[in-house]
């Protein structure tokens, strides 16, 4: 076993993919919430702000799944079969979505005809909304466990068994979160009707949040207390979820002032948070078998060759202020308010 820090390659690069789909989940969520509150603006003119707010970034944000996804691959190949294995309806509902909300972002300017931009309308907001619940379907499931046998194969069912109780909270969990994240991102990007408006809806999603998250963590502790424990184990880890409460408090507050900016960073910090719990919970196994735990797929015996991994770390060392640069430039380009023009969607 190779080292690099005194940390091995596994654990390495189970960390890093951690951050790759932190950074899709911060980004992509505040677009995929955007979108989920589409239908809830009334005038053609709030729903072209809505979406030029998140116009010239959302494409961009899409970059970190992409990266992630190869990183998943490259890293643990195991995991990655298995998991599509398991999970390949939601997976292939998730793309099937993930286009139609990029056609409609595309085509529903395209036309002036009131039923053409309300046919896209009702496609952009259902498909945002979706993916959103279906990330968050996938993650519960992951918390869960998959029945696996021998040779990691999966034994469950192919269709509608991904949809347990507990993975439809974590759905409703995630798609609260982002909503929160998505108003607080466009309350940053307008002004006026529309922005008033967000205010409004942003106390609303920041109450179903809390629900569905009490809810979803009072579920944990009573039917699934295997995740929990990591945390038995090592007290000091509850110093996460302590963080993730303060920073989860802190949104509220910061709006009333109107920070915005800073609502935004700590509804960030809130999700990276939740995501460092679920990292926690599973460590170092990537997919608990129900069957039987000898069958679960861990870092260790489902990573590729530890080469292979000190190559793809080296690569991460290099192209990770690339990335980050490009981003910065990104945003700073396009900050202020939006501002429509004859190139708008």
């Amino acid at each position: 076993m190779e080292y690099f820090l005194g940390i091995d390659y596994p654990t390495l690069w189970y960390l890093v993919i951690g951050l790759l789909f932190s950074g899709y989940a911060i980004l992509e969520g505040f677009d995929f919430g955007a979108g989920a509150w589409h239908l809830f603006f009334q005038k053609d003119l709030s729903r072209r702000i809505a979406i030029n707010a998140i116009a010239p970034v959302w494409d961009a944000n899409q970059v970190w799944l992409v990266i992630g996804g190869g990183a998943l691959f490259a890293g643990f190949p195991v995991m990655y079969a298995t998991m599509l294995s398991a999970m390949y309806v939601p997976f292939m509902l998730f793309l099937m979505f993930n286009i139609l909300r990029a056609a409609a972002i595309k085509f529903r300017s395209a036309e002036e005809m009131l039923w053409w931009r309300k046919t896209w309308d009702f496609v952009y907001s259902i498909s945002s909304i979706m993916i959103a619940f279906l990330l968050g379907v996938v993650l519960g499931n992951i918390l869960q466990g998959f029945p696996l046998g021998e040779n990691f194969s999966y034994k469950g069912g192919v269709f509608f068994s991904f949809l347990n109780p507990y993975a439809i909270m974590t759905g409703f969990t995630t798609l609260a979160l982002f909503m929160t994240q998505g108003a607080i991102y466009l309350l940053l990007k307008t002004e006026g009707r529309l922005h008033a408006r967000l205010t409004f809806l942003l106390r609303r999603a920041m109450i179903f949040f809390i629900i569905t998250f009490g809810i979803m963590t009072l579920y944990t502790l009573v039917f699934i207390p295997k995740v929990t424990a990591n945390f038995r184990e090592n007290p000091v880890y509850f110093v996460v979820p302590l963080l993730s409460f303060l920073a989860v408090a802190n949104v509220p507050r910061l709006v009333s002032k109107k920070r915005y900016m800073l609502a935004l960073v700590f509804s960030s910090i809130t999700m990276m948070f939740l995501l460092m719990l679920v990292a926690i919970q599973l460590y170092p196994t990537l997919l608990l078998s129900t069957i039987d735990p000898k069958y679960s797929v861990t870092i260790y015996n489902a990573a590729s060759s530890q080469k292979s991994l000190g190559i793809m770390l080296t690569i991460v060392v290099i192209g990770t202020p690339l990335l980050a640069g490009y981003f910065f430039f990104l945003y700073s380009t396009f900050n202020g308010k939006v501002k429509l023009d004859d190139t708008s969607y």
